[in-house]
Formats: structure tokens, sequence, C-alpha cells
């Protein structure tokens, strides 16, 4: 039996390659050879997207110290890939919600700056194209942040420039381009982003990602409000209409901002991946069984995430696709209509969070070891 593992990072646990390796090592202990393994750990737009790109392109990760979340100095990685072509940054290296505790969290004044420091520096590298990813953000700024570090103005009625955060995107009178950035013009930028959330609205940045990252229900209006104001000054003064941009939500409002200051084209992130890889279909085609899994699965998985991606290609495939997760919720039939056929929690009882982390290797051997079983009784 051919079995191939496929798995995103289970976020603040494990990378995808250790998932990759525990659901192997179980495997074999089920009685799955490890010539009949083949591994693929994946990623979409968020955490992990520079390792599995380096991992199926190579090339060489560096370091960079930018402006943190919160104002403070981040030392965050990038990929230089394609033999310095093309960079890959993901947001979260220096702007991501693991950057700020939990009591510090306040996506009313973090700034998304240091992302825009990490692209001036790559454009100094001359690379030719530049893929952002823009998952696990601790920012509501709409990119203004980003924008400001690549020479873009924003000022209020006095002529003065905002500062940083979200929230004083209400105070936005004027936005300058004149100094922005001009290598942008020919550099390619791709948006690795794999959520369909628009700017604002009931279904935009501030009421779906906002209070994970400290927002009150008061402060979500807030920020909803301030984005609207800003997608407004934004159309009056530059055109475009950040509020259609399907997407344009993800990141806080970043992926609306690198379309509009960068001239940045969405992608799906798992796609992205898929094409490095080269492979895939051929994996897919040649696997008895695909085995993926997240930290949490639920319905809202179904919406460009790996196993949605995924889920997709094994049924075109007519191949079975079975999910693990730390974390298994509601709402599961939209994945089974893609091309999901099981999901497993790894668990074996209930526990606190702390104690799924620290266990979860243990646990996705032993969820690895009973699938390899199933399956050698099953043939």
């Amino acid at each position: 039996m051919n079995v191939l593992v496929a798995p995103d990072s289970f976020k603040e646990c494990l990378d995808a390659f250790a998932v990759s390796d525990a659901l192997a090592a179980g495997l074999q202990r089920g009685g799955i050879p490890e010539s009949s393994i083949v591994r693929r750990p994946l990623a979409d737009g968020g955490e992990g997207l520079l390792e599995v790109l380096h991992h199926a392109l190579g090339g060489e990760i560096r370091s960079l110290s930018v402006t943190g979340p919160m104002g403070e100095s981040v030392d965050a990685r990038y990929g230089l890939l394609d033999s310095g072509k093309t960079a890959v940054i993901e947001m979260a290296q220096a702007a991501g919600l693991h950057l700020v505790p939990k009591d510090r969290r306040d996506p009313a004044v973090a700034t998304t700056r240091g992302v825009g420091e990490l692209l001036k520096h790559v454009l100094d590298l001359e690379v030719r194209r530049v893929i952002v990813g823009v998952g696990g953000s601790a920012t509501n700024d709409g990119g203004a942040g980003m924008a400001s570090a690549l020479g873009v103005s924003f000022l209020d009625t006095a002529g003065k420039e905002l500062p940083p955060g979200g929230g004083t995107l209400s105070q936005l009178n004027c936005i300058n381009t004149d100094h922005l950035d001009k290598r942008l013009q020919n550099t390619e930028v791709i948006v690795a982003c794999d959520v369909s959330n628009t700017l604002c609205g009931i279904h935009g940045a501030s009421p779906i990602y906002g209070p994970q990252k400290g927002a009150s229900p008061e402060m979500v209006r807030e920020l909803d409000d301030a984005l609207r104001h800003y997608s407004e000054v934004v159309h009056r003064q530059l055109g475009p209409d950040m509020l259609s941009l399907v997407g344009g939500g993800a990141a806080g409002g970043l992926a609306a901002g690198l379309a509009v200051f960068c001239g940045g084209t969405l992608r799906s992130g798992v796609e992205l991946v898929f094409d490095a890889y080269g492979d895939m279909e051929e994996r897919i085609a040649e696997a008895d069984v695909i085995i993926s899994g997240e930290g949490s699965v639920d319905g809202q998985s179904a919406q460009g995430k790996v196993v949605a991606g995924l889920g997709k290609k094994a049924q075109a495939h007519g191949k079975p696709l079975i999910v693990v997760a730390g974390r298994v919720g509601s709402n599961l039939d939209s994945l089974y209509e893609i091309g999901v056929t099981a999901i497993f929690p790894i668990a074996p009882s209930p526990m606190p969070l702390d104690a799924a982390i620290k266990s979860a290797r243990l646990h996705l051997e032993q969820t690895g070891e009973s699938l390899g079983r199933m399956f050698n009784a099953l043939t």
C-alpha cells in the first residue's frame, strides 16, 4: 500500500515536517514499509510557507532585524530561491501574533512596518519576484505600516504622519505616494492568501480575526470603521477599490495593502506549494491513501486551507483522504463535500491545551500506527 503523508503544521506546536515524520513513524510501526510512504509537508499562506518552499525548491534562508508588531526589533527570516531571483517573506516573521504576549496584544496599535522593511531589503537584493505569505498576523492596519516603510505617507488633517496601527486610520486625510519605492513597478509581488475574507463588513478582517488579536467588541467596530474610512481615502485618491477584493481582509488587510501599493496579485498559498513540488499530481495518482492534518479542523478549513486544496485534488483522482487534527470542530460536511473521506482527532481523551501540545508528537505517532494497522487489515 502506498501512502502519501501531506500535512500542514500544527500551529504553536509542530511544523509540517515534524508532523510528517511523526505520522510516518507511526505508520511504520503499524506495518507500512518506509519505502511505501511518501512525505510532502505542506503549507498555505501562513506560518511554514517559507520552510516548505525552501524544502521544495532549495535556496537559502537568511534573517534581518526589522520593526516588530509592537514597535520592538525582531529577527525575521526570509528566503532566497531560484538563484536569488525569488524572495519568500512570511509576514508573521515580522508582524506575527506569536511575537506578542497575550497580555500585550492590541491590533489598534500593532504595525506591519517590518513587512515593508523586509520588502525593501529584498528589493535591494535585486530580486525579480517576491512571494509574501500573509497568515498569522497580530495587525489590523490594512498594510499601512508596510507601505510607510516603502515610502508612502499617511497624513492627518494637520499634515502630520499618522501613528502606527489600525486604530489611527480613522484620522487619515491624505495619502502621499510620491516616494513609494519605484522598484516595485518592475517586481512581481505574489500574495499567498488562503482566505476569502474582505477588508470590511461582517466577514471582514476586524470582526473575524480581531478578537484573537486582542480586540474587544467595541474595538472591533472601531477598527472596522477605520479600515472602511481608509479604503474610502484610497479609492478617492488612488483609484483601487479595496472593499471588493476577495481575500483583501487577510492579515488585518495587509493583503489589500499589498495589492494597492505593491501591485500584488493574490494567489492560493497551497497551490503555490503544489507548484513548487512539481509532482503532487503524480504522487496523488500513485497513492492508495492520503493522510493530511492540521492543528484544528472545522468547517472553515474548507476555505482555502491545506486540507481543502488537497481534498479537491484527492477527489479529482478518486483517492481517499484521511485528516488528523489536534482539535476537531463542527460543520464538517463542507470538508466531506470537497474530498475529505474521514477526520480523526489525535488525542485519546479530553485534555488541557498545554498537555495536548506537549504530547502531540506521541499522539500523532499513535494515530499513525492505528491507521497503518487498519490499512493492512483492509488489504
